[in-house]
């Protein structure tokens, strides 16, 4: 069973605060599956959701085309895979996917509908469509009763966090 999540976005701002949100609600063994075409934004989504996931430098993030796997630290570790490039399931296997998917981090993987049956029973899949210049609708499906956690967060309106009060407590 899945439940699905549609959300517009009418500017890359827009889409920033979305994949930080989804970054934040993401926990230790999480797997995103990104799904779009050519200039739908899915590395600008993966650097949104690693700054979600504390990552201190979006500019660390870069489209893992030729590399195939990125990995950064956050408050998870990040593993963020690009699988445009490989010809085949084997190929993704053969760089110890398993291994990522068991691991603690968060896997980020480009390209997704292109292994299919390697990916995780329990994941977040995420299609991207353009339907604008900067405009873009996030499919979101969850496959898997955390990830159904995680869209139902994501589809409340967002709260900004109320500033830190001050405590009794020297930090």
């Amino acid at each position: 069973m899945h439940h699905s999540l549609v959300l517009d976005v009418q500017n890359l701002d827009g889409t920033m605060s979305l994949g930080r949100r989804l970054g934040e609600l993401l926990f230790p063994g999480a797997v995103a599956g990104l799904v779009g075409q050519l200039g739908a934004g899915k590395t600008y989504f993966v650097r949104a959701i690693a700054l979600g996931l504390g990552l201190r430098n979006e500019h660390a993030v870069s489209s893992p085309t030729f590399v195939l796997i990125q990995e950064y630290a956050g408050r998870l570790p990040i593993y963020h895979f690009d699988v445009y490039r490989l010809h085949n399931e084997r190929e993704f296997l053969e760089l110890g996917v398993q291994e990522y998917f068991e691991d603690e981090g968060v896997c980020l993987i480009e390209w997704a509908d292109k292994v299919p049956g390697v990916l995780p029973k329990e994941i977040l899949l995420v299609t991207i469509l353009v339907t604008g210049e900067d405009s873009r609708r996030f499919q979101f499906e969850a496959h898997g009763s955390r990830y159904e956690e995680v869209l139902e967060v994501l589809s409340q309106p967002h709260q900004p966090e109320a500033p830190a009060r001050a405590s009794g407590n020297a930090t």
